[in-house]
């Protein structure tokens, strides 16, 4: 799929369910602050709803834990959940690299508090370590891996190549901001986009989700041309970006957005 969106009835919590349970995990998620839209939701959710009982689930980067409580609130019971973010202050949001230090005590607080109103406390282990510094606390296979640690080309790049690794074949790899920021589109450019093992599954907006699976021959390159059919949505918000630092909104809705928020 290469729209902009993902629209689908399939399952919440491992069992077929109507569209009304993904507006259920909406409301639960109201509040919580985070990049990641409706459509994105359902994506991680469906996916992380698909793990094996007993599998393995793992994000890097959850911030105020939006992306992490509709992880918990979908996987089926007994599924290891973790979630890998140093809330250290940087990296930390759209133009918020290095600098932040007094909120990151407070980005883990609010966290918490966010699982546990969610009643998904339990369910998660939180690793407070930078992604490279946590490669060890986490055993393979991975089932369902998240990536939205730090968008910059090398930290990104290395989170594709070692944390994907420990996915399990035929497992997901789910990663926001591809094709919106530069870092990590160069990053999966580098690492999966010409890859013959892993397969292009389609985004929702900038919601990435590949599938480890052989990709030969005629398949592979189909699967690069997959990947490459998304460099004009990519161009389009980097040129929205751009607007956006720039206080030209207006020029920025001619493209169609809503001329302030930071795409993703």
């Amino acid at each position: 799929m290469t729209s902009d969106a993902a629209t689908s009835d399939a399952s919440i919590g491992g069992t077929a369910t109507p569209r009304a349970a993904h507006t259920d995990l909406m409301t639960v998620l109201d509040g919580i602050e985070g990049w990641f839209s409706p459509e994105q939701v359902v994506r991680l959710s469906e996916r992380a709803a698909a793990a094996p009982v007993g599998g393995r689930i793992v994000e890097i980067g959850s911030f105020r834990g939006r992306s992490m409580v509709a992880i918990a609130r979908a996987a089926p019971e007994g599924a290891e959940i973790v979630a890998i973010d140093p809330h250290a202050g940087n990296d930390r949001g759209p133009q918020e690299i290095e600098g932040f230090a007094d909120e990151a005590a407070r980005d883990s607080e609010v966290f918490l508090a966010n699982l546990e109103r969610a009643g998904v406390r339990d369910r998660v282990t939180y690793v407070r370590k930078f992604s490279h510094d946590a490669l060890g606390d986490v055993a393979s296979p991975i089932d369902v891996l998240h990536i939205d640690g730090a968008h910059r080309f090398a930290p990104a790049r290395d989170d594709i190549r070692r944390w994907g690794a420990k996915v399990a074949p035929g497992g997901s790899m789910l990663i926001h901001d591809s094709f919106s920021s530069v870092g990590v589109t160069a990053a999966i450019t580098a690492q999966l986009m010409f890859s013959g093992g892993w397969r292009y599954a389609g985004r929702s907006r900038s919601l990435a989700e590949y599938r480890k699976e052989p990709q030969r021959g005629a398949a592979r390159v189909g699967n690069a041309a997959r990947q490459l059919a998304q460099v004009p949505w990519f161009a389009r918000n980097v040129a929205i970006k751009v607007l956006v630092v720039a206080r030209l909104g207006r020029l920025a809705r001619a493209l169609g957005h809503d001329g302030e928020t930071w795409p993703y």
